[in-house]
């Protein structure tokens, strides 16, 4: 599993790739405000390149709307 976490005050983006049973890649995408239900959002793929690329783009796109790497608070 490959998580990672951007932040920006009072909010927070999250990002995770994971393998399931059946030799499947999820990209699991978490987002909202600190200390507040995420809204989660999962997206399968076939292999772990694509699923590693799509999470980089989500990250990229994140990091342009001034998320920066951190923790959740």
């Amino acid at each position: 599993m490959l998580a990672l976490v951007l932040v920006r005050p009072g909010r927070f983006y999250r990002v995770e790739v994971a393998e399931n049973l059946f030799g499947e890649y999820s990209v699991l995408r978490e987002w909202g405000r600190s200390g507040r239900r995420a809204r989660p959002l999962v997206v399968w793929f076939a292999n772990l390149r694509d699923a590693v690329v799509a999470a980089e783009r989500w990250c990229r796109g994140a990091e342009r709307r001034g998320f920066v790497k951190g923790e959740v608070a």
